[in-house]
């Protein structure tokens, strides 16, 4: 069952969404079309995937579903460095690879922390770096 409490991961990666939904959106103005879709994708399904994770049927399928953000993340740092080291793309924000950066740090430690014996998905409702 889903815990409404406030979830810092969950909220970090909506308002990253929201962020990448902006960028993407200068992309496509600027005609970049193939990776404007390519970024919207993989950063857009970061947070998805956490939302999913919230309401996991096991341990093993919230640290797959964290699991699978984390991939996503990955990917989405790999289109933002590309966009940051070629001349030709508007570069991101700093913030945006900064706050990509805390996510993937987040969703590290809440995967080897849910591997621990003692879990429990509401024990990270509060989750803090």
């Amino acid at each position: 069952m889903r815990d409404d409490k406030e979830n810092i991961i969950v909220n970090k990666t909506f308002d990253f969404a929201l962020n990448i939904i902006e960028f993407s959106e200068d992309l496509y103005e600027a005609k970049r079309f193939p990776l404007a879709n390519q970024i919207f994708k993989s950063g857009t399904s970061i947070g998805a995937n956490v939302r999913e994770a919230q309401n996991a049927e096991s341990k093993a399928d919230f640290i797959h579903k964290l699991k699978i953000a984390a991939k996503e993340a990955d990917e989405t740092e790999y289109w933002l460095l590309l966009c940051l080291k070629s001349p030709h793309l508007k570069s991101p924000h700093e913030k945006l690879i900064s706050d990509l950066k805390e996510i993937l740090l987040i969703l590290s430690k809440i995967i080897s922390s849910s591997k621990l014996n003692n879990f429990q998905i509401s024990s990270f409702s509060n989750f803090q770096i």
